[in-house]
């Protein structure tokens, strides 16, 4: 078997020296476009570990803060409520009405607690005791005084009072 005489005919010579100078042409354009496109994807990489490098320092930074911030605050946890119970009310034969305003007078008398840090309501709870023993209270023409039974110091302040009769 032999190969056909192409080499003989210019017009095949021009057409394989074409396709071989095409092939050439082609395979740069397909390198250029091929580098360019590398080197830009290259390029995005890079920016990107950079920015994710950046953002987790940054996270880093803001979960110090934050963890500062959280043991800071609970130190420093306010009162933000003031419950008020007096318990034996029934026994001198007071009405809800007395006992209601009472208990409003009780808490507007400590309001001065509210939005304050536990441990300065905790140092300053005998004042709070005795600001509200030392205050007389007068219903129905009859004078009373509370007297402090039990005191819970949290976010809510909670104090159960004991009315009795004033002497």
């Amino acid at each position: 078997m032999r190969i056909p005489p192409y080499y003989q005919r210019p017009s095949w010579q021009r057409f394989f020296s074409g396709m071989v100078i095409g092939g050439m042409i082609s395979w740069c354009i397909f390198l250029y476009i091929f580098g360019v496109w590398q080197e830009e994807n290259a390029k995005l990489i890079r920016k990107q570990e950079n920015d994710i490098a950046e953002l987790k320092n940054d996270i880093k930074i803001w979960q110090e803060d934050y963890e500062e911030l959280n043991n800071r605050n609970l130190g420093k946890i306010t009162i933000q409520k003031i419950n008020i119970k007096i318990i034996n009310w029934e026994k001198y034969k007071l009405d809800e009405f007395s006992v209601f305003e009472t208990e409003e007078d009780v808490r507007n008398d400590i309001k001065m607690v509210l939005a304050k840090d536990l441990e300065t309501v905790a140092k300053s709870k005998d004042l709070i005791k005795k600001i509200i023993e030392n205050k007389p209270i007068k219903i129905y023409d009859k004078r009373y005084k509370l007297k402090v039974r039990e005191m819970v110091i949290f976010t809510t302040l909670t104090v159960e009072l004991e009315i009795q009769f004033a002497e």
